[in-house]
């Protein structure tokens, strides 16, 4: 896809997600119920499989890759964008455990959406990759010394986030759209 302006590429249908949801972790989020503050994050693997689970089993709808509305994702969409999240905070995390408060990379979730041709992938494939992709995070979780949910991590717009917080703020991820699908 080229693009006039240099920039990644962009689903036209869909705005851009450009809003910061560390505040996800000092209150309920309106759209999905989800509180932050009430979240054990060492019981992270359990919920990242849970959830996992549960949207695998979304990829089995007809119409998994209808839009409901034109400007919000469809389900497989969702799916590809959870299973991806789940690769990016593996890498996340193992950057936290391994190096001294590192700066993350940039991740834009939109233009990946559209890169990655998240509408057109096969739902069986994404079934094992997502799976596979929580598993990969829930084990790198297991394995998590106590001294390690204290270690620190930057994301490139400054939010900065231990172990611990940055577990939290994971979870809404999935959790959020759980509801996106339709699935509570």
């Amino acid at each position: 896809m080229e693009h006039t302006d240099g920039g990644p590429a962009r689903d036209p249908d869909i705005t851009p997600d450009t809003k910061d949801w560390t505040w996800v972790l000092t209150a309920v989020c309106p759209e999905c119920g989800f509180d932050g503050r009430a979240v054990d994050p060492r019981q992270a693997p359990g919920e990242i499989r849970r959830m996992a689970g549960a949207l695998a089993a979304v990829l089995d709808r007809n119409d998994v890759a209808v839009r409901r509305a034109p400007d919000r994702w469809s389900d497989l969409e969702y799916v590809c964008h959870v299973r991806d999240v789940c690769r990016v905070y593996d890498r996340r995390l193992e950057l936290m455990v391994t190096e001294d408060d590192p700066l993350y990379p940039n991740w834009d979730q939109d233009a990946t959406a559209v890169e990655d041709a998240y509408a057109a992938q096969d739902p069986a494939v994404v079934r094992t990759e997502l799976l596979d992709a929580a598993d990969d995070l829930a084990r790198r979780y297991e394995a998590l010394a106590d001294s390690e949910w204290d270690r620190p991590g930057r994301r490139d717009d400054g939010a900065s986030f231990t172990v611990e917080s940055m577990t939290r703020y994971l979870l809404h991820d999935p959790h959020h759209h759980l509801v996106d699908v339709g699935v509570s």
